[in-house]
């Protein structure tokens, strides 16, 4: 039986305090300024998995500091004011066994911006951590209630995202990997799985790349030459693709045609599991992996758990999707650019070559990085690009999934809506992306344009029509660049807002400041309330400025027709 301690540290210039809340006993746990007694409960469970929100830059490290005989400030001025990494302080934590699990998947989004897009309270202590002396015994309470409330929180998102967990957990059993490997990253474990080690001797043949010997590419060779000549990461190649500005960089290929609208039969052709499948094909694995056919047989294994809707299917992809990533980054034993350049330039090349070959019989709508979606002339003309894409398979060994859509309603290569003859729709792009309670900024706005565009309902009854508060919630978070927040002429403390347009007068405008300067911050409005306490059952109230949405919905929807 595994127990879960989720806990969070706040650390203060002469005090210390942590809060863990024990699943199995449902107990909570609070240390403060008590090195022995942490220490204590840390040997009690050092078999136990530790969760936090972060944990695996920052709370671990402040235990491990307590342990090994450090200050908790000492680690934090290390970690929060000099922005060092936790594992460079002391040479010995490694040795500390702490199984952490970190359930952070967006390093740019805060705990309480998740805590904001829930709909809950994200008010923050008034105690500053700057305060230069020991709190006060009132100053110790409150920061212990807002601990508890961010471990409590970190429940909640652990809930949301418990998937992620359970893959971690099922990865080590197939695997028989030690508890210690659920602190890694799931780019870490890739490496760990296939026993990937970097050579001791550093390669120099980062632009040493070739193309696919099944590559054929007769009229778009202007590519090819861009490639060969330049070993500039930054520069980006731009051509027009079958009627279609592209853009060919060293991360992928993107072409869109931009403010299009049309319906007729479009097909979304996709190559399936297309990084790890050049990887497999073209021998573009990582030269750190000990056995090739390892990775071979774990994507094998994957794709037959994935036919067969087997769950057990979620932890492999861990390893299968982690390991194009884990090829760039200099830290991880897969590290190998010339392999990931390798995959990169062969999955862009050998695209553009099946859009050469798609081009005189169909439209181009669009290209990413794995797919291209035409627009067919003719639905008897089915038959016919199917054949040209067989072709394209059986000579360069991919795989290629198609979608059918009625309707395409594209502002750009990065915001879309794609909708099928039952009225079912696909969406990408911050305006339109189908939004979760771990993802939820404006979500009116966004309901109103995809209503219009899918369901042909005016955004003015979308959202004259809602009346729950949450509905029309703008997240602010201010970063670490500016120095602090204002509201009117006040200063605030919090970093993290949940703002409403408002037609009070009374109501001012929430900016950024640094260096003394005020800056506008994007899409808060120039008079605004701010709610911060829980808002999950609250309805809208008199002075919410619903025009104020509807003008962003009509903005945007007049952005993706192309009208100003």
């Amino acid at each position: 039986m595994i127990t879960l301690l989720f806990y969070d540290f706040e650390v203060f210039n002469h005090d210390w305090l942590v809060v863990i809340v024990d699943t199995d006993t449902k107990k909570e746990h609070e240390f403060i300024n008590d090195v022995p007694g942490l220490i204590h409960f840390y040997n009690t469970h050092k078999q136990d998995i530790w969760v936090g929100y972060n944990s695996r830059h920052y709370d671990q490290y402040i235990l491990k500091a307590i342990i090994c005989g450090f200050t908790p400030q000492e680690i934090n001025h290390w970690i929060i004011v000099k922005r060092e990494p936790g594992w460079k302080f002391y040479k010995d934590f490694w040795k500390i066994q702490l199984f952490n699990f970190d359930v952070m998947t967006n390093k740019f989004r805060s705990l309480k911006q998740l805590e904001g897009f829930q709909g809950h309270d994200i008010q923050e202590t008034t105690v500053s951590f700057t305060t230069d002396r020991p709190l006060t015994d009132d100053e110790i309470l409150e920061v212990l209630k807002y601990c508890r409330h961010d471990v409590h929180e970190t429940i909640h998102i652990f809930m949301e995202t418990i998937s992620e967990f359970e893959s971690q957990i099922e990865l080590l059993k197939m695997f028989n990997m030690p508890l210690k490997q659920i602190s890694k990253t799931k780019a870490q474990l890739a490496a760990v799985i296939l026993e990937a080690q970097q050579p001791k001797v550093e390669r120099e043949d980062e632009f040493n790349f070739s193309f696919p010997a099944t590559l054929k590419i007769n009229k778009y060779t202007q590519v090819l030459d861009f490639y060969k000549e330049n070993k500039d990461y930054s520069k980006v190649f731009e051509l027009d693709v079958a009627g279609v500005l592209h853009l060919f960089a060293w991360g992928g290929l993107h072409g869109a045609r931009n403010n299009y609208i049309g319906t007729g039969h479009f097909l979304n052709i996709d190559v399936a599991s297309y990084y790890p499948a050049l990887m497999i094909e073209y021998g573009y694995l990582s030269r750190n992996v000990k056995d090739p056919k390892k990775f071979t047989e774990i994507r094998d294994r994957r794709l037959e758990y994935k036919a067969a809707k087997d769950k057990r299917q979620a932890p492999l992809k861990i390893v299968i999707n982690g390991t194009y990533g884990a090829m760039k980054d200099k830290y991880n034993g897969l590290y190998d650019p010339l392999m990931a350049n390798n995959v990169c330039i062969g999955g862009m090349t050998l695209l553009l070559d099946l859009i050469e070959k798609l081009e005189p019989y169909c439209d181009i709508i669009q290209s990413n990085t794995d797919g291209v979606l035409v627009k067919l002339r003719d639905y008897n003309d089915y038959e016919l690009i199917d054949d040209i894409c067989y072709e394209w398979e059986q000579r360069t060994k991919m795989e290629l999934e198609f979608e059918e859509f009625t309707k395409v309603i594209q502002k750009d290569v990065n915001n879309y809506i794609l909708v099928d003859a039952a009225g079912s729709y696909k969406a990408k792009g911050a305006y339109v992306k189908k939004l979760n309670p771990l993802d939820n900024d404006l979500p009116i706005v966004n309901e109103a344009i995809v209503n219009w565009f899918v369901k042909g309902i005016d955004p003015e009854e979308t959202i004259f029509d809602c009346t729950n508060l949450i509905k029309f919630q703008k997240i602010v978070k201010i970063s670490n660049k500016y120095d602090y927040a204002r509201y009117g002429t006040r200063r605030m403390n919090e970093k993290v807002f949940r703002v409403f347009a408002s037609i009070d007068q009374n109501d001012k405008e929430l900016k950024k400041v640094k260096n003394g300067t005020s800056e506008k911050i994007p899409y808060v409005p120039d008079k605004c309330f701010i709610v911060n306490e829980d808002i999950s059952d609250m309805k809208v109230p008199s002075k919410l400025d619903y025009w104020w949405y509807l003008d962003l919905a009509n903005e945007r929807i007049n952005a993706f027709i192309g009208e100003d």
